[in-house]
């Protein structure tokens, strides 16, 4: 029991981290990788980027590469479903027998909520792409966005890219127009993608598309926004209110035990847009005091940023696949930034 080794992948759109633990706990050690997401790359390119970390991982500690892991944990993005989850497994069995003996196949949304809390809570995702997921004490489980750019992603900083760009086409197209003045934004559109036009932008859109590149504007409108550019701002407002809409949207399915624990529904919040949260706070709030669209009242919330990456929580799910117990010090693994305290209405509910 003493010599079991588990180990844990938390993959998303744009990088992963795997890490091995000891049975008692203690990491030893933890690496970056590329992309997990198998719609984006493909199952067996999938497979071979997580055997690579697996083994990248075991010849760090020594491990003989032909020796399993007791269990693997796979949080990754775009492992929604039962049926592809299983594809990825049963082809990592087949092409890497000795890779791990056991193997647990999730969302990223699972990985951030175990490495967080035990007793379960939401995950609100908002990276490249965005994702919400409520697991509750009884293993109940709700779930809003996680849909991919093409139909969601909504407060995403790849939405908040796309917002910009979009608006910029339909302003200068005379179509709409933003409500604030657009030259900075214009100016930031044209340095990220080092373009002077919009027939050159389209590239970027269509033949080159990158979705972590084209997110990457985001960064530059944070930039701005916080040096005080109006439309930037107002862009990182219009974020911070559908990133509220996706936790009242699983209000209905929160369980009562989460409701009534200390400090309320904890919400783990992963990805670079949380690190602009003073830049997305007021419209945040502002939308969870409209309550949700039955009538619901949204419960007392902690948000908190994990300290460490996801993979802690697909081991922790790895370990828990064989009846192990792995030790874990919850509180170590996250910060609070942020307590949201309920208003009651007369006629809301909970």
């Amino acid at each position: 029991m003493a010599d079991m080794i588990f180990g844990g992948i938390e993959g998303g759109a744009t990088h992963s981290s795997c890490a091995l633990f000891d049975a008692k706990g203690k990491k030893l050690t933890e690496l970056s990788g590329p992309n997990t997401n198998h719609w984006g790359i493909g199952m067996e390119e999938c497979q071979d980027r997580i055997a690579n970390m697996v083994n990248d991982a075991k010849a760090r500690i020594g491990l003989d590469l032909g020796t399993p892991l007791a269990a693997l944990g796979l949080s990754l993005s775009g492992c929604e479903e039962d049926k592809t989850n299983r594809l990825l497994q049963e082809g990592l069995e087949r092409r890497f027998p000795t890779l791990s003996s056991k193997y647990v196949v999730c969302s990223d949304t699972l990985g951030a909520i175990a490495s967080a809390n035990e007793g379960g809570g939401i995950v609100l995702i908002s990276g490249t792409g965005s994702n919400a997921l409520l697991l509750n004490p009884d293993g109940t489980q709700a779930r809003c966005g996680g849909w991919g750019h093409m139909i969601g992603d909504e407060g995403s900083a790849f939405w908040i890219a796309h917002k910009a760009v979009c608006g910029m086409f339909h302003e200068q197209d005379n179509f709409s127009s933003f409500p604030y003045n657009s030259d900075t934004l214009w100016r930031l559109i044209q340095e990220h993608f080092d373009v002077d036009n919009r027939f050159n932008l389209l590239n970027h859109v269509y033949d080159k598309f990158s979705k972590s590149y084209f997110a990457g504007l985001c960064k530059r409108i944070a930039d701005a926004a916080h040096a005080g550019d109006e439309l930037c701002l107002w862009l990182f407002s219009e974020a911070g209110r559908v990133l509220a809409e996706y936790i009242q949207a699983l209000v209905p399915s929160v369980h009562a035990d989460l409701v009534r624990a200390p400090g309320g529904v904890p919400v783990v919040c992963v990805g670079s847009v949380w690190k602009s949260w003073d830049l997305l706070h007021e419209s945040f709030v502002a939308q969870l005091r409209r309550g949700c669209r039955k009538g619901d009242v949204v419960p007392n919330l902690t948000l908190m940023s994990l300290t460490s990456s996801g993979a802690i929580g697909a081991t922790l799910l790895a370990a828990k696949s064989v009846s192990f117990s792995l030790p874990c010090e919850y509180s170590a693994n996250y910060n609070v930034f942020f307590e949201y305290k309920s208003e009651p209405t007369t006629n809301g509910k909970l």
